[in-house]
């Protein structure tokens, strides 16, 4: 069976729930179909491609990956032990999920253009005293002298920051709404408001 969903984030509010207030994250979980099964014996590895929300621009060749089964805009792939009780087109929706289950969510998290150095690592700058009017958030020195004589790579210093893959791991779910393809999580998931998210069953209990 598919252990996971493809949704999209819809924005942050809290609730009351047990005489306590709850900040919770609102997604729209499906409902996704399956628009491809991959077997061992056909693919090497078992898994299921789920497509989510309908859109009008397709190109040819997904045309006739998806035919008959709708336009989708997002395909994802989920990993699974067996695909026999899956077939193309079947409908998965929230319903997988309940009150109190944990969940893992990824998303891209929020772009932050160009930071420095500071911003994007937390460095401490440079002196504020001693005649060093330049050097408040400067990021120090960036390589060594004669060996290596080059700056590494992957030395942390400014640039793009943000818009990268995150996952939070053991996320609660609050509440599932089926009717409305809505689930509730206990506190933040990453991106923005409308963005992507892939929602898998925890391995953390």
């Amino acid at each position: 069976m598919v252990q996971g969903l493809i949704g999209k984030k819809l924005g942050m509010t809290h609730l009351y729930k047990g005489g306590e207030e709850l900040v919770v994250t609102a997604i729209e979980a499906g409902p996704c179909f399956v628009t491809q099964v991959k077997t061992e014996e056909k693919d090497g590895y078992a898994a299921v491609q789920l497509g989510f929300e309908e859109t009008k621009n397709l190109n040819s060749p997904l045309k006739g990956h998806l035919k008959d089964l709708g336009n989708f805009k997002h395909l994802r792939e989920f990993k699974i032990g067996d695909a026999k009780d899956l077939k193309r087109g079947q409908k998965v929706d929230v319903d997988m999920f309940k009150s109190g289950d944990k969940v893992d969510i990824s998303g891209v998290s929020k772009g932050k253009g160009f930071a420095g150095g500071v911003k994007r690592y937390n460095f401490r700058g440079g002196p504020k005293t001693h005649g060093q009017s330049d050097r408040h958030r400067a990021p120090g020195s960036v390589g060594s002298t004669t060996s290596p004589g080059r700056v590494l790579k992957g030395l942390r210093m400014a640039g793009h920051m943000g818009h990268d893959n995150v996952k939070v791991r053991g996320i609660e779910v609050v509440d599932v709404n089926l009717e409305n393809h809505l689930m509730l999580v206990k506190g933040a998931v990453p991106g923005a408001k409308n963005g992507l998210l892939i929602i898998i069953k925890s391995s953390k209990s």
